[in-house]
């Protein structure tokens, strides 16, 4: 099964997708996208790993997310990746400008082969105003040309709002 969980900061995405990881009774491995480059994002980093079941397995790849899926998918595992939308900026900041077209279009084209349960967390930010900036303004229309893709693949799409989970498509939580 793959689902895909939106929404805001701090809205309860993450901690609505460790449930549901849990709930699998699978064995989880959590794949962590961001990079540690300053303190408040090393803050974030150690919130996360502290809600973490000792149990469950890390892997912490900013870049490469279709070949890290592809590695450690099984029929008896759970994949939770977190998140999307810092993997996809550390593609659009990455030196190789095609990078982003590649790497999307690898996990794309590897979700329907995919085993096992896959969890996908992910910021909806086209929802306010559009942002100042070139850069900024592809990161909306990428997270969000992102998220439909997804989403159409998906057998369950979650929108939190406030710790609250709102299912858009799929069996309501």
């Amino acid at each position: 099964m793959l689902q895909l969980i939106l929404g805001g900061a701090r809205s309860g995405k993450s901690r609505l997708a460790e449930r549901l990881a849990s709930e699998t009774g699978l064995a989880v491995t959590y794949i962590a996208t961001s990079q540690p480059l300053d303190g408040e994002m090393n803050s974030r980093i150690a919130l996360h790993r502290e809600r973490r079941p000792p149990a469950w397995g890390l892997v912490e790849e900013p870049v490469a997310l279709a070949a890290v899926l592809r590695e450690h998918a099984s029929a008896g595992r759970c994949l939770l990746v977190d998140c999307l939308t810092l993997w996809l900026t550390n593609l659009l900041i990455h030196e190789d400008p095609q990078r982003l077209a590649l790497e999307r279009q690898a996990l794309l084209d590897n979700l329907g082969a995919l085993p096992g349960e896959l969890i996908f967390v992910s910021n909806e930010t086209g929802l306010g105003v559009v942002p100042l900036g070139e850069l900024t303004r592809r990161y909306v229309d990428e997270a969000g040309l992102l998220h439909q893709a997804l989403a159409e693949r998906s057998q369950r799409v979650v929108l939190t709002v406030a710790g609250l989970p709102l299912t858009l498509k799929g069996t309501p939580l």
